[in-house]
């Protein structure tokens, strides 16, 4: 396999290499050295780490005060440093701040809020500090629930990093043991399989699985799906593609967990979740990141059957999930969203970004695949005029990006998808800057 074409792991696409140390300049170079405090787990982006300062809406400031567009960054979903959650938030400092084992009303709001978001089959909502914290527990719950230990991810899937989820996690990389019980199935990479519609192609990787399962003495007890396939490489498909997908999986005996940690709250500008592109009920959903814009804040929605199951031997405790200061930014967000109705902007924003996209395809070849729902978008980069992934230029092209001042990154197993996120209040001056720069980059590389 060519270097081009081997997998990549998630955190290893487009780091600094610390072996580097002495290309930096005098003032980054000692900061970054000091990290050697933090340990050898951590990866920084960019062959030369920045050092950003602050944020406002889409744009991030460098120490130099130099201003950068985020393209990438879905975790202060509507803006960085946005003045309603930083109002949310020092207010509810000014008062308390503990944890759930105290009745708070904020909390109780918020889960009434946030569930009457979902179908009305999933009743009950419990909260966490990480999406790797929701899909552990969402996982056990399954497991429980349904006697089996078995779980079937996509062969790039990330779903976060505890010893449970690590093992189910095959994009962290391939030093990184996964679980026993644990089959992957292939990405659907629409683009080289062929076709969007991938559901009956699911559908005959998932019984192949189970059944390999079976033969080895594993229950099946459930797949874990990100609903438009993130660390895949960005794969929407057509909507409702996973319909007939989940109908096998509770035919089977299964649990549907939709990890909407990334798809979630309006980034899809179809749906609010993104699993409601499909036409399709999950039995538990994760969800995290662009909660609380920032604030640490995770949560497991579920049908009051499957956690009643898990709760009669289990009591579940977290002391910083669920608090006072986490649910006033997450209502604010909630709040936010609905009263710019933001699902709206991200749909129009979003075609407008992905036709700027595939008229460009025209000119520059290597951008073999543009797909994408709302602001979630994903770009093949490839050799042009073929589907054979091209990672050295991506790597190049971001790099690239960088010098005309956006911030991107990178996914897919072959590390060579331009990974388009940017905050929601992404708009037009925004899609200017980020179509030139492009533009400008992929003269410079040609």
């Amino acid at each position: 396999m060519s270097q081009s074409e081997e997998n990549v792991g998630i955190l290893e696409s487009n780091s600094f290499n610390i072996n580097n140390l002495g290309s930096l300049d005098d003032d980054l170079r000692p900061l970054v050295a000091r990290r050697k405090v933090l340990g050898p787990c951590y990866r920084l982006f960019y062959q030369k780490p920045l050092h950003l300062v602050r944020g406002k809406g889409t744009r991030l400031f460098d120490v130099d005060e130099t201003e950068y567009l985020d393209m990438y960054n879905n975790i202060p979903s509507i803006g960085h440093s946005n003045p309603v959650i930083t109002e949310a938030v020092t207010k509810q400092l000014q008062l308390i701040n503990t944890h759930t084992r105290y009745v708070h009303e904020n909390l109780l709001d918020y889960a009434d809020n946030l569930v009457a978001t979902l179908p009305s089959e999933i009743d009950r909502i419990m909260f966490m500090c990480s999406g790797s914290e929701a899909n552990d527990l969402a996982v056990r719950c399954a497991q429980l629930y349904t006697g089996g230990t078995g779980i079937i991810v996509t062969s790039e899937a990330y779903h976060g990093n505890t010893a449970l989820i690590s093992g189910l996690s095959p994009s962290i990389g391939k030093n990184v043991p996964m679980s026993l019980t644990m089959r992957m199935i292939p990405s659907p990479d629409t683009f080289r399989i062929g076709t969007e519609d991938i559901g009956e192609w699911m559908c005959e990787q998932i019984s192949n699985a189970i059944a390999d399962m079976r033969r080895h003495g594993i229950a099946f007890a459930g797949v874990l799906f990100d609903s438009i396939f993130s660390s895949d490489g960005v794969i929407p498909g057509k909507a409702g593609f996973l319909k007939p997908v989940i109908e096998l999986v509770h035919k089977e005996g299964g649990i549907y967990i939709a990890d909407e940690v990334q798809p979630g709250f309006c980034r899809t500008g179809e749906t609010f979740w993104g699993f409601e592109r499909h036409g399709i009920i999950p039995d538990i959903v994760t969800m995290g990141k662009p909660m609380a814009n920032g604030i640490a804040c995770s949560g497991m929605a579920i049908k009051h059957e499957i956690l009643d199951a898990f709760a009669k031997n289990n009591p579940y405790f977290n002391t910083f999930a669920g608090n006072p200061v986490a649910m006033a930014a997450a209502q604010a967000v909630l709040d936010y969203l609905k009263s710019n109705d933001i699902l709206s902007h991200t749909k129009e924003m979003g075609e407008k970004l992905k036709a700027t996209l595939k008229n460009m395809q025209a000119s520059y070849p290597v951008l073999g695949d543009v797909r994408g729902s709302g602001l979630f978008i994903g770009v093949d980069i490839v050799e042009a005029h073929t589907t054979k992934p091209n990672r050295p230029l991506a790597v190049q092209l971001i790099e690239t990006l960088r010098e005309h001042k956006v911030l991107i990154s990178l996914c897919g197993p072959y590390g060579n998808v331009l990974k388009i996120r940017p905050p929601l209040v992404f708009d037009d001056a925004d899609l200017d800057w980020f179509t030139n720069a492009l533009q400008q980059s992929l003269k410079e590389l040609s």
